[in-house]
């Protein structure tokens, strides 16, 4: 058994289950962003400006969206040129049979299948490239439809429910996906993997945004313009740190989805366009979440436009700053428990 541990190791195989589930998972986000997300907003400028060069953009870069994460994946598992060369061929069909969740789970297992044989025969430039794309291009057609089934049938479930019950799937919705934004995994992987849209993706929308820009504003006293931008443009996570000592500072922002995802859901109706299902995680990231409800074909009058300011901007900064102010008199948030190192 150590021999077998001892060779895995040679090999960069590591069984880590943060290597996994945390780097990849958040590098097949980056994969999306690059490809599909970036693709959606070159998109949006074509479909507002009608200048047909952004349409062209858009059409290549979602045209290579499983390439992109594969690739994503293989860089955050170490793998080496040949290895990584040779998962855009199973990213590209493993996103045609088994949609994002099945390229995360097929490249997984082929990248590290791959980095096993690699460099293990003298002919290695026929070997790695052959099994890594067959074993890759196997999986997806066995498991590649049962995954895809399995999160579209998750996906509809979720959207079926929130468009019978507005008020409480906007609140769970909200809180759910904000949370899982600035936990260390991927709330926009997840969303791609469920195709999370609609009236839901509204709400996931609305609670990414709750989160970010509620930090934002909560923490500008420690952490001034640096500190707004980093995180309202950027990403809540950098705030995990500070939640581990103290994970009171997570309720006023959490408070704030709360009532922003059913103000989504029930009053303004924003929605995710279902071709952008990876919007629905990002929140005010590069300002995709907004550009996503933005995209939505029904979204455009000054009615939507109002409430998009107010769901992923105004509400957020406004709530959790006065959450914060009453939790700061009641010595629940002390000076400095959100200061970052900026």
């Amino acid at each position: 058994m150590s021999s077998v541990l001892t060779f895995l190791k040679r090999k960069g195989v590591s069984l880590s289950a943060k290597k996994y589930f945390v780097d990849a998972f958040s590098a097949m986000a980056m994969g999306l962003f690059a490809s599909l997300l970036i693709g959606t907003i070159f998109g949006t400028i074509a479909t507002h400006t009608g200048i047909g060069f952004f349409g062209e953009m858009s059409t290549y870069c979602k045209a290579v969206q499983g390439a992109a994460m594969a690739v994503a994946i293989g860089c955050s598992l170490g793998a080496n040129g040949l290895v990584l060369f040779s998962l855009c061929v199973v990213g590209h069909c493993a996103n045609g049979f088994g949609g994002p969740l099945g390229v995360f789970i097929i490249t997984l297992l082929s990248c590290e299948i791959g980095k096993i044989v690699s460099k293990e025969t003298k002919i290695d430039i026929l070997v790695t490239p052959t099994v890594i794309i067959a074993v890759g291009t196997a999986l997806s057609i066995l498991i590649g439809p049962a995954i895809s089934y399995i999160m579209e049938a998750c996906g509809s479930a979720i959207m079926s429910f929130t468009e019978l019950h507005p008020f409480w799937m906007g609140i769970l919705v909200s809180v759910s996906v904000g949370i899982a934004l600035t936990l260390p995994i991927s709330s926009a992987a997840i969303c791609a993997s469920i195709g999370l849209c609609g009236l839901a993706g509204g709400a996931a929308t609305a609670g990414c945004c709750a989160q970010m820009i509620g930090f934002a504003v909560m923490s500008f006293r420690e952490n001034k313009w640096g500190g707004l931008v980093a995180q309202g443009l950027g990403t809540s996570m950098l705030q995990m740190g500070n939640i581990c000592k103290n994970p009171r500072i997570w309720i006023p922002p959490t408070l704030a989805s709360a009532i922003t995802g059913p103000v989504a859901t029930c009053l303004f109706k924003l929605s995710i366009d279902a071709n952008n299902p990876i919007a629905s995680g990002m929140g005010t990231c590069g300002l995709v979440g907004p550009i996503g409800l933005i995209s939505d074909a029904d979204f455009g009058s000054l009615f939507d436009w109002v409430g998009l300011l107010l769901v992923c901007i105004v509400l957020p900064a406004v709530l959790s700053y006065v959450f914060a102010i009453i939790l700061r008199k009641l010595g629940w948030i002390k000076e400095n428990d959100l200061k970052l190192d900026l």
